[in-house]
């Protein structure tokens, strides 16, 4: 099942103004990006327990892939490994997050106070990886105005104006099927470009505007598979 901590699936459609650029302002391609986020989480690791430099091998092992695959992403951020020496771990984390866009100052609302939506406000990783959460809505005013974590429920009639009053530059929607298209273009026309979407239907976008999607039963089913798999004898993983 799709973690806080892997990358959601991306939706197809056009591709927005949110998308990693790296050397010479080249687009990095998807699953390189994926896995940038990896390497990213692994040095920040690093950084914690005091590792100034780091090798490819070591930094391949600990995110999962081989040394040939991890160089050829870091290839798209510039290399800054040197042979026999290894990689500086503060300063290729650096460059990681300034080519995903993490020295930004991103500022998120969540539309859903739900269980999921009272989840993902209360989640500590989004603050240390450089996202702020500064509002959560809901229509059902039995819990508008009640508090998650450090914020008060806003009511979606207001979704407008909070958004512009925080200044918010991604949404993250934790609703139903039946209402997740319009709350999707009132925060399009809002102004906002970045959307990551819980919702279980595919959500239509204009041109300009990301939308990323994760599909939790999806990811059960894709378990399943490999589950079954790997419980018949004969078939491989």
């Amino acid at each position: 099942m799709t973690s806080l901590d892997s990358p959601p699936q991306a939706v197809p459609g056009p591709v927005g103004p949110t998308v990693p650029t790296g050397a010479a302002g080249k687009q990095i391609p998807p699953a390189a990006v994926a896995r940038l986020t990896i390497y990213l989480r692994a040095l920040n690791s690093l950084l914690a327990e005091g590792t100034e430099r780091v090798s490819s091998e070591s930094l391949a092992e600990l995110s999962g892939v081989s040394s040939s695959t991890l160089r050829k992403d870091l290839s798209h951020v510039g290399s800054y490994g040197t042979r026999g020496v290894g990689y500086e771990v503060q300063y290729l984390s650096r460059h990681i997050a300034a080519a995903l866009g993490l020295t930004h100052d991103w500022k998120v609302a969540i539309v859903g106070a739900g269980n999921l939506g009272k989840a993902l406000a209360r989640y500590g990783g989004f603050e240390s990886r450089g996202f702020d959460v500064v509002a959560i809505f809901d229509a059902d005013q039995m819990v508008v105005g009640n508090e998650v974590g450090w914020l008060r429920v806003s009511d979606v009639a207001d979704l407008e104006a909070v958004l512009e009053r925080t200044g918010t530059n991604m949404v993250v929607l934790a609703l139903p099927a039946a209402v997740a298209q319009s709350i999707c273009d009132r925060v399009v026309g809002a102004g906002v470009r970045s959307i990551l979407s819980f919702a279980p239907v595919m959500l239509q976008v204009p041109g300009g505007v990301t939308l990323r999607k994760v599909d939790m039963a999806t990811e059960l089913q894709i378990l399943a598979y490999h589950a079954q798999r790997a419980q018949t004898p004969g078939q491989p993983e």
